[in-house]
């Protein structure tokens, strides 16, 4: 993130309506471009292939199929993204570049054996239950697998901070999807349905291909040291459960509403509620502008003032210590507050435009109902998150872990009292979890800002007692090095 930070400034550096404009688009590609190309390839595939002449049953297996590769494939990464993010950060700082590809490896390896286990056991249910044909049942599986081992290694390529390349690969991918969408429909007289799943497997397939092969150009070094990264695991066990429950609570409303009456049943396997799914993705479009906004204005300008307070601990007097951290935390009280004004001002803007658009293009009834609660939801969502992230700087992992399981919990709560509540508080629990998340991580903030010197300099993991040689006085001799002779035992 820093990286990014750097980047903007010197992008919004020029003071004009071009590097401001570039400056937003260099923050929309970094966040948000990947995941538009592939919503925008599959809205794009239905449109050329006539979905609307599609049979009902074939066009809700279609669209119950690449639901369920898309929320899977996340549940099933989220585990292991954020430490292996840590995990590379550390590695990158200690240059040991050749633990890369082992870390990659390994987590590739986790990820796709969890994959395995959730979705083979539904596949064959869905193949002898469901009597779907085998072919189709397949294709879904591959994709599935194919999303996830791409979606894992976007920790991998952010390293490089290409974000250019990465959106290349996102809409070559996607682009020769819709080419082979039509080509297996009109060319070679495919079943509609089919032509698209098997165009978007492919379109994932090569994006997860292009990654890896980017990711062994960047990093060509192999050390074989493959336990390193389970060490990491086990000291960073929190960051696991604290992405697995945000990443749960983004979805655990839905599950709840698909135990209702106004679920439909798919083939006997797949299990929705349309009116509420989709008030949720357009609700979540609504509010997505705070991780550009995030991106573009509070990392860009919270990181000088962190950088501050950090360079003035080192060797720095206690007056100048005590002056970074209150104008750190200053800064971040700021951007805390310009990011909730600004994303109410696009939310409640895109809102009133999406209630007058959406029913023009056939959204309406209980979509329309749902959507004003779940749009509310995600708007203390998106800040709730931004404030995990600053907990993340001060390695509070406590703190955000309690966030995590206080919006997961609340929200699973709240979505079970929201489904015996009229259409229009459908969105309650959402809105409920993540406000009780978002005031948990704002108090913690401020529990930091009253105890962050305790909670930097008083913690026994910071360097540990250790038993064996220690160096001598002599730190560093510049041209010889340490001398071994010179290592003194240690208890």
């Amino acid at each position: 993130m820093a990286g990014i930070g750097v980047k903007l400034n010197r992008i919004y550096r020029r003071r004009s309506v071009i590097g401001n404009l570039y400056g937003f688009l260099y923050s929309v590609i970094v966040t948000i471009a990947p995941m538009l190309v592939v919503l925008g390839a599959v809205m794009l595939i239905q449109y050329l292939l006539g979905f609307s002449n599609v049979g009902y049953a074939a066009r809700k297996l279609f669209s119950c199929t690449v639901l369920y590769i898309f929320i899977f494939s996340f549940l099933v990464v989220s585990p292991f993204t954020p430490v292996l993010s840590k995990f590379l950060s550390d590695t990158l700082y200690e240059e040991r570049y050749g633990d890369v590809l082992p870390s990659f490896y390994m987590g590739l390896l986790l990820s796709v054996i969890l994959g395995c286990c959730l979705g083979i056991p539904f596949c064959l249910h869905e193949y002898f239950v469901g009597e779907v044909p085998l072919y189709y049942v397949f294709t879904s599986f591959c994709g599935y697998i194919s999303l996830l081992m791409a979606v894992y290694s976007m920790s991998f390529l952010s390293i490089s901070k290409d974000y250019k390349r990465v959106s290349v690969i996102y809409i070559l991918s996607m682009a020769l999807a819709v080419i082979l969408s039509l080509v297996f429909s009109r060319a070679a007289g495919m079943e509609r349905t089919y032509s698209a799943l098997l165009a978007l497997t492919l379109g994932f397939l090569l994006i997860a291909v292009l990654e890896y092969g980017y990711v062994r150009k960047f990093f060509p070094e192999n050390s074989g040291n493959y336990r390193r990264m389970f060490r990491c695991f086990r000291k960073y066990w929190k960051l696991v459960f604290i992405n697995s429950l945000y990443v749960l609570g983004l979805y655990v409303h839905n599950f709840v509403f698909w135990t209702t009456d106004l679920r439909t049943v798919v083939v006997k396997s797949f299990v929705c509620t349309e009116p509420y799914d989709v008030a949720t993705c357009i609700a979540m479009f609504t509010n997505i502008a705070a991780s550009v906004i995030f991106i573009s204005r509070v990392e860009m300008r919270f990181r000088s003032r962190y950088k501050n307070y950090t360079e003035s601990v080192i060797g720095g007097r206690w007056m100048d210590i005590e002056t970074s951290k209150k104008r750190m935390f200053r800064q971040l009280s700021e951007e805390l507050v310009n990011l909730v004004r600004l994303q109410f001002i696009v939310s409640v803007t895109v809102y009133f435009l999406a209630v007058v658009l959406l029913p023009r293009f056939g959204y309406g009834g209980l979509t329309m109902e749902f959507y004003p609660c779940l749009a509310a939801g995600y708007f203390p969502l998106f800040i709730m998150y931004a404030a995990i992230l600053f907990l993340y700087y001060f390695d509070d992992l406590t703190g955000a872990l309690l966030t995590a399981a206080v919006f997961f919990t609340v929200t699973l709560i709240g979505s079970i009292i929201a489904t015996h509540l009229p259409y229009l508080w459908g969105g309650m629990g959402l809105f409920s979890g993540a406000l009780a998340g978002f005031l948990v991580s704002y108090f913690r903030l401020r529990w930091l800002e009253r105890n962050l010197d305790a909670h930097i300099f008083c913690r026994d993991h910071i360097i540990k007692s250790t038993t064996g040689l220690r160096p001598s006085g002599k730190v560093l001799d510049r041209r010889n090095g340490i001398d071994e002779t010179e290592l003194v035992p240690q208890k």
